[in-house]
């Protein structure tokens, strides 16, 4: 039987699915993915995102808040979202992190509410889905000093260069991996894959966006992740089935599934 693909970091619930979402994701399955995360990034797409598990079998979800939505976020949210994190295909807290690329809502908002939700995780023992953007240095500080690796989870759309990469990897935690090692400019990720562990490494695509080339530009799914699958058994020297087969364990021991 040939292992099929999971997509360990979607976002389904987005509108540009709204034309073809039941299509989509009901025919995943017959064409090669065997299970996706919705990964939740703001109280909103939470809910949806419990609507997606209730409806499609092959289908998990995450709950969080990404760090430019923490604005929103106040105790009885925090309530509201753990009781969410209970659901039983309810897999990770996430996303969560830290962006200063858009720099909103401000460095410490976002600080006070990636703490918060790291607590959390340890508390209701789920791994945690990593989100860091122009924050390297405090996303590592404050995921050392708040002993995130006691919970375990994923830098998802890993960005940085190899040494940080060593950092996360001696943590414990995968590296989620998606059509940026597709890019010509992709050169840094190409790096890192090259370096890690087979065994550290899941395969996401954070669709709609980051579609690999060929697609660039156009909207993702998670048939696109054949090309991912290609280019890392290019950089790794191993068949495109053996980089399926592992990621795919991987995704299941990332989300103890």
């Amino acid at each position: 039987m040939n292992p099929k693909i999971f997509d360990t970091h979607a976002h389904y619930d987005h509108e540009a699915f709204d034309p073809d979402r039941d299509q989509l994701l009901g025919s995943l399955n017959e064409n090669g993915i065997e299970a996706v995360v919705n990964v939740g990034a703001s109280i909103q797409s939470t809910k949806n995102t419990l609507q997606l598990i209730e409806k499609y079998p092959s289908v998990y979800g995450s709950a969080g808040v990404h760090p430019n939505e923490t604005r929103e976020l106040d105790e009885s949210l925090m309530e509201w979202l753990k009781k969410a994190t209970k659901q039983e295909k309810i897999v990770a807290v996430g996303e969560i992190g830290l962006d200063y690329y858009w720099n909103e809502p401000e460095p410490e908002i976002q600080k006070q509410w990636f703490i918060r939700q790291l607590n959390m995780a340890r508390e209701v023992k789920l791994p945690v889905i990593i989100h860091s953007r122009d924050a390297a240095k405090d996303t590592l500080d404050l995921m050392r000093a708040e002993r995130a690796w006691e919970s375990g989870g994923v830098i998802h759309c890993f960005s940085y260069g190899v040494e940080l990469a060593r950092e996360y990897l001696n943590m414990g935690f995968f590296l989620g991996i998606g059509g940026v090692v597709t890019f010509s400019n992709g050169k840094k990720l190409k790096e890192v894959v090259k370096y890690m562990p087979m065994e550290q490494m899941v395969l996401e695509t954070d669709c709609p966006y980051l579609s690999p080339e060929p697609n660039r530009g156009k909207r993702n799914t998670s048939l696109n992740l054949f090309y991912v699958v290609e280019q890392i058994s290019q950089i790794k020297g191993i068949s495109k089935e053996e980089v399926i087969a592992i990621t795919n364990q991987n995704g299941k021991q990332l989300y103890r599934l």
